[in-house]
């Protein structure tokens, strides 16, 4: 059985991102993909709204831009958003090469056009989708192309332990030479070499106990980089969505923002609006203020959830516009033609991550970080509805790019040291990563969620320490598992996200604290960077 795999370029993670940046490499490289899970199980297939581009006549570029500094609460990096909303177009036309199938809808004229939607934070109709399932049309038609390429090796079920680097192995230079890698089918720890490493993991929103991520969300790369010697930025700015269904089975059920865009209401539990007391957008407005409100009343009235109320739009509009959510809401015994549905807010984004350039490098050479795991800059405090998707794709491209520019001028790794299991055993107490798993995710919902405090900041932050060292005595004494893997890097994001939250002094964007509640652009109108030991 092999111990070590050699490839042009290591992909680790299989959504958007990844498999966008494989199909893209494919005619130039031998490309790995890496999934810790099935291929497609990941945030893009549960995505439902849509991809946003300027795609309308009557739509502009600077609109989308302005619009998404906005969300961005002052702290975007205007060249990585003009960079990618004027890429946008590019990026549809090749999903729609690739196979994806958009909603279309026909015009007075008799034509049929592809069918744009509103979300928060647009002044413009400009999200494309496919029906209220654009993340599984995309995620599906990907895999269909990746899965029949001769360059591209799909590897499900292995999970990242940690990257190798030059540094590491005492080489020199921090030079990312590939990654030891959990086989969880063969239960073993083997090495993939490769001239480029690209970690495409997405976010980290199961470190908090309600998320509308799917359980692989747990900050992988985000971890993995930052303990290999990447710089991390904006980790404070968690996006809670405001909307996931309040179902005790409804496990990461996301009602779409697309429902509010099409005149869905926001209703307190005696069936009275309350949006417009916060802001004038009402339920178009960003995610952030959306999620606080909801957030406000709930504690304000001591109840479990809020409403979500389309039923007044006729049932062949709802079933037409989200037949996906209509059906899977009928299945937990809502019919939300004729009734409004529960909601309450739940982790969704990780707005921070590993810092990159336009290109998707990182600090580390020959290391590359894109979607949800990388901070390129476009989303600042805040994400705006729909630009995730985008940012995959028009990331993957421009990694592709760079990476095919600089193959010729690359050099494979020799062989490299394989995973040293001498000194461990196997466990005998699950119940600890359990235990720790379910701690950790709680005190991040109560002291580290939608409002914070500097003393639920502190009390998180002590927490933190202690997890951190049970859990390192637990991974240096036992076998590795995909779920010490996962809690190990969920504590250390949890860590970074608390650090950053502690640091800045203000409420921007996603992070609002009832000690600053106000911004403060003297002081904080800039990104939170954190730098590991092994930076320099």
């Amino acid at each position: 059985m092999k111990n070590q795999y050699q490839y042009d370029v290591l992909i680790i993670g299989a959504g958007a991102a990844g498999l966008s940046l494989a199909l893209s490499l494919a005619k130039h490289a031998r490309v790995a993909v890496l999934a810790k899970s099935d291929l497609k199980e990941g945030s893009t297939l549960y995505a439902q709204g849509g991809i946003s581009a300027v795609l309308d006549e009557k739509d502009t570029f600077d609109s989308h831009i302005s619009d998404t500094i906005a969300a961005g609460a002052g702290i975007c990096d205007e060249n990585a958003v003009q960079f990618t909303v004027k890429n946008a177009k590019q990026a549809i036309d090749w999903l729609i090469e690739n196979g994806v199938n958009f909603t279309t809808k026909k015009q007075p004229d008799g034509t049929t056009q592809y069918h744009l939607t509103k979300e928060g934070g647009h002044s413009h109709r400009r999200v494309i989708h496919s029906a209220d399932t654009t993340g599984q049309a995309i995620e599906e038609s990907l895999e269909k192309q990746a899965r029949k390429n001769p360059n591209i090796e799909l590897y499900e079920n292995h999970n990242v332990v940690d990257l190798i680097t030059s540094k590491k192995v005492g080489l020199g230079n921090n030079h990312c030479l590939g990654a030891y890698v959990l086989d969880r089918n063969q239960n073993k720890v083997v090495v993939f070499r490769s001239r480029f490493t690209v970690l495409a993991t997405g976010g980290a929103s199961k470190v908090y106990l309600y998320t509308s991520n799917p359980d692989v969300s747990t900050g992988d790369g985000v971890a993995i980089a930052w303990r290999a010697g990447c710089r991390v930025a904006n980790m404070e700015f968690i996006q809670f969505h405001p909307t996931c269904l309040y179902h005790p089975n409804a496990k990461s059920f996301l009602i779409s923002e697309a429902v509010r865009g099409e005149g869905g209401k926001l209703l307190l539990p005696d069936g009275s609006p309350f949006m417009h007391r916060f802001d004038s957008r009402g339920e178009l407005a960003p995610r952030d203020i959306v999620a606080r409100a909801i957030d406000h009343e709930m504690k304000r009235l001591g109840v479990d959830h809020l409403l979500l109320d389309i039923s007044y739009k006729s049932s062949e509009f709802i079933i037409e516009h989200f037949p996906n959510i209509y059906e899977r809401s009928k299945s937990f015994g809502y019919d939300m033609t004729k009734e409004p549905l529960p909601v309450v807010p739940a982790a969704h984004y990780t707005c921070g991550g590993v810092m990159t350039d336009l290109n998707g490098c990182t600090d580390i050479a020959a290391l590359y970080a894109i979607g949800e795991t990388a901070y390129t800059g476009l989303h600042g405090a805040n994400r705006m509805a729909s630009n995730s998707l985008l940012e995959c794709i028009v990331f993957a491209f421009a990694a592709a790019k760079d990476i095919v520019e600089k193959l010729d001028s690359s050099t494979m790794p020799n062989e490299l040291p394989h995973w040293d299991e001498s000194r461990v055993t196997d466990s005998d107490e699950e119940v600890v990563v359990a235990h720790n798993w379910d701690e950790l995710r709680r005190f991040m919902w109560d002291y580290v969620g939608i409002v914070r405090t500097d003393k639920r900041l502190q009390r998180a932050k002590r927490r933190v320490e202690m997890l951190q060292s049970e859990i390192m005595e637990y991974y240096s004494n036992f076998r590795v598992s995909s779920d010490l893997l996962e809690l190990r890097n969920l504590v250390q994001v949890a860590e970074l996200i608390i650090n950053s939250a502690i640091s800045r002094k203000e409420s921007r964007g996603l992070h609002f604290t009832l000690d600053y509640p106000k911004k403060d652009d003297v002081n904080f109108s800039k990104n939170t960077i954190l730098e590991p030991p092994l930076y320099k």
